[in-house]
């Protein structure tokens, strides 16, 4: 009877002790898969945060999947520790028999979920390490905005200490500011691609409105030397045209009218391109007190057009009455001059060669009789020399068109 009961009493003990082991073996997995699971979670916020991906979506949606695992092996090894009491004196050997095998089935799934876990975080490595990569830029970038921010706060404040209003700049200033409280707000907001792109921004036009501000003074200074250039200008052009008349009328008496009735219209051209300069640096002027520094620009930039367009009428006259009168005197020095180019050209055209391309040949042929003829039109009493200066420069362009065919095409290795 003793020796039966020891017997039966050291068997129960046996089959507790082996539950126990299990239920502490469950226990570890179970704590192993969890403490997994927790650190798996932040390495999917991070993606998450940094990468809208599919890629980074799908990754989510198995994480959430891995979930419901997680939590279905969980509830099976809760039930078996709580469905048997192992610290009972009157445990029967069958009930820690079953305990042991439904702690043992419990423990088994949990570490099969964590393989499986294990595996699926390894999959994440470069998801992970793009939106770590991502991670690393934000806040630098955040801080960036912030200091260029400040910069141009203090460029804007120092071209009003100036005397600058810089109204304008001070607008896109203050139209930055919803995009800093959003970047206040943070990536868990508004994510972190979006928040970087945000924060670059920001840099990028508090950069732009520092540079402007602290180029202010300096444009407001160039703006002023030009209206007073522009205005001396002006009025030595006015004195320049008054002395267009008298070369009008020389021009009227000693050469026919072809050579000089395309400049009739310059006096009072020039005339009116100064009047027109002249009201353009007025609102150029009150753009400038205005600080309205685009407007004084592109007024100051009509003003400098029209005073070239008269300036080029004025010159044109004297030069014309110059040109005119050394033609005149001795028109042999433009014919030789035409005709050198000719020569050069046609030699150009022969050299390595026994006869010269028709491509080229062709046209010296051309300009060789349109020189003859221009110089054919200067008999008689009233020769137009205007249309003879005219003919030889349109030679000497024709020549040089070919010269630079032949050179190209010699340069390209086509002989």
């Amino acid at each position: 009877m003793t020796a039966t009961f020891r017997w039966g009493w050291g068997r129960g003990e046996g089959q507790r002790a082996e539950a126990q082991a299990a239920k502490d073996a469950a226990a570890a997995a179970f704590y192993e898969l969890d403490t997994a699971q927790r650190d798996l979670r932040i390495s999917i916020e991070t993606i998450t945060a940094a990468d809208s991906s599919p890629a980074a979506r799908k990754a989510a949606a198995d994480f959430e999947a891995f979930g419901r695992r997680i939590d279905e092996a969980s509830a099976a090894y809760i039930t078996a520790v709580d469905a048997h009491d192992l610290d009972r004196d009157d445990l029967e050997a069958s009930v820690a028999a079953r305990a042991r095998t439904e702690l043992t089935k419990a423990k088994d799934e949990l570490v099969r979920v964590k393989a499986d876990l294990d595996r699926f975080a390894q999959g994440l490595g470069p998801l992970l390490t793009r939106a770590e990569h991502e991670l690393a830029q934000l806040a630098p970038a955040v801080e960036r905005a912030r200091q260029k921010l400040r910069a141009a706060a203090e460029a804007l404040d120092a071209a009003r200490a100036a005397g600058l209003t810089a109204d304008e700049l001070a607008a896109r200033l203050a139209a930055l500011a919803p995009e800093l409280t959003k970047l206040n707000e943070g990536a868990g907001r508004h994510g972190v691609p979006e928040t970087v792109h945000r924060a670059e921004h920001v840099q990028r036009e508090a950069d732009a409105v520092r540079d402007e501000a602290e180029r202010l003074p300096q444009r407001a200074a160039e703006i002023d030397k030009r209206l007073v250039s522009l205005r001396t200008r002006a009025q030595a052009l006015t004195t320049r045209a008054a002395g267009v008349a008298p070369v009008l009328s020389e021009l009227r008496r000693r050469y026919s009218a072809a050579c000089w009735q395309d400049l009739q219209q310059v006096p009072e051209e020039t005339a009116r391109a100064v009047e027109q300069a002249e009201g353009k640096l007025a609102e150029a002027r009150t753009a400038r007190d205005e600080q309205r520094w685009a407007d004084a620009t592109a007024l100051l930039s009509t003003v400098r057009a029209l005073l070239n367009a008269a300036d080029e009428g004025v010159s044109a006259a004297g030069d014309r009455l110059r040109r005119l009168d050394e033609v005149a005197f001795d028109h042999q020095k433009e014919v030789e001059r035409t005709r050198f180019a000719l020569r050069d050209a046609q030699r150009l055209a022969m050299a390595g060669r026994s006869t010269p391309d028709p491509r080229h040949a062709r046209p010296l042929d051309d300009a060789v009789a349109r020189l003859d003829r221009a110089v054919g039109g200067l008999e008689g009493r009233h020769p137009d020399w205007w249309h003879f200066l005219t003919e030889t420069e349109a030679v000497r362009q024709a020549v040089a068109r070919v010269v630079q065919e032949i050179r190209d095409e010699r340069g390209a290795g086509r002989s």
